[in-house]
């Protein structure tokens, strides 16, 4: 028998045996996917799930979207990878839409998120001659590497990996106040989510972003925005910032930018640019090109019309979530499609996610009292109310199982 037909019947690996050579630094459900289609996932046994997470905010088009996927497989029927050491048109065509929809200049292309914040905290030094300090907000999150794990506001993160990056201060979020009392003569810029997604959904008073953009220009600092959450449409603008209509000076996007495959990228001023020259920085796979080709339709797919239905229907879903007026549900917030549904201290949010798990819904968390709803940006409003109806029917079960513990304790 030959080794091929060997191979053939060998027993296939169990999912314990694959597992166990994996590092444990998730807590993942016991559930694989193995098919997306649409705002629809599928496990390794055919149940359809509901995805209002959508990877963290990355399909933002959802799964197997036509128009991507005949995009990609097209790159990948010419080439995979050739190097930045090359000319890319597809990077510079990709780079001219950023350029355009943001209101900035350059671009650098990356793999992630927290890469495109690790080159913004580079950027800024290098154009702070002397000056390196950056005022983060507490709460922040801006990767996981040791350069944005420092620019995160969060202990919790940090315990363990001391000692931190240096040059970062931090602030509440959303205070002007404290951010000018910490603003110095080592002080180079002011680095925050215009909406706080892994600590909650936090969104911050309405004239924020347009004040920090003033305490900046009054004292010559950089303003970077980390959009990797918020950006590429999320919020139902391309950027966050641009509800309020101003410039920053930096911004770095990542996660819905190739809708799946990885790219992150850093947007920022001529003047930023002229201060990196080659070898300041780079990246060997950083705008691979079939990552590019994924991102160059996504901004395709990004018009004005879907831009306006992704705001429409985060509303209508926000609007619909309030209507439950449930007793467990202490507050909903967000923006277009990014939702945070805090509970009241009766209520754990991994529980809530797990139920809803169960139910055939996808959604995250963000600590214990909050679940993440991160939908794709093209479900309907059928699926809107699908959602409602499930999500209320849990939180009624929920409320009930806690009022009849409440009740045997009393009778206790």
């Amino acid at each position: 028998m030959s080794n091929q037909k060997q191979l053939q019947f060998e027993p296939p690996i169990s999912s314990k045996q694959v597992s166990s050579a994996l590092l444990r630094n998730y807590n993942r459900y016991h559930i694989e996917f193995t098919r997306g289609e649409g705002a629809y996932l599928f496990d390794n046994s055919g149940k359809k799930y509901l995805d209002f997470l959508t990877g963290i905010a990355v399909s933002c088009f959802g799964h197997k979207h036509p128009v991507i996927f005949e995009a990609v497989k097209d790159q990948l029927d010419k080439i995979w990878h050739a190097s930045n050491l090359f000319q890319s048109t597809g990077q510079e065509i990709l780079a001219n839409k950023l350029v355009e929809h943001s209101w900035l200049d350059c671009v650098f292309f990356c793999n992630s998120g927290t890469e495109a914040n690790e080159a913004a905290i580079k950027f800024v030094r290098k154009w702070g001659k002397g000056r390196s300090t950056i005022i983060t907000a507490l709460g922040g999150f801006h990767g996981r590497t040791l350069g944005s794990l420092s620019a995160t506001g969060q202990y919790k993160l940090w315990e363990g990996f001391f000692p931190l990056t240096p040059g970062f201060v931090y602030v509440p979020f959303d205070d002007i106040e404290a951010i000018e009392y910490s603003i110095n003569h080592d002080t180079a810029a002011i680095m925050i989510e215009p909406i706080q997604g892994e600590s909650g959904i936090i969104v911050p008073s309405e004239d924020y972003l347009r004040k920090l953009r003033e305490v900046c220009d009054k004292n010559n600092l950089l303003l970077v925005f980390d959009e990797v959450q918020t950006g590429m449409g999320r919020t139902g603008k391309m950027f966050a910032y641009q509800w309020e209509e101003i410039v920053p000076d930096i911004i770095t996007v990542a996660k819905g930018i190739a809708n799946g495959l990885p790219l992150g990228a850093v947007i920022c001023t001529n003047e930023v640019a002229e201060c990196i020259t080659p070898g300041s920085h780079g990246s060997t796979f950083g705008g691979n090109l079939v990552a590019i080709a994924a991102a160059n339709t996504v901004m395709d797919l990004l018009t004005e019309d879907q831009l306006a239905y992704t705001f429409f229907v985060g509303e209508k879903l926000k609007s619909e979530i309030k209507n439950i007026n449930h007793r467990l549900i202490k507050e909903v917030r967000g923006k277009g499609l990014m939702i945070g549904v805090e509970f009241n201290e009766s209520v754990n949010a991994k529980v809530v996610a797990l139920k809803l798990l169960e139910e055939g819904v996808v959604v995250g968390t963000s600590g214990e009292r909050v679940i993440r709803i991160l939908p794709p940006f093209i479900i309907t409003e059928e699926e809107v109310t699908k959602f409602i109806l499930i999500f209320s029917s849990v939180l009624n079960k929920l409320g009930n199982n806690n009022a009849s513990k409440n009740k045997k304790t009393k009778q206790n």
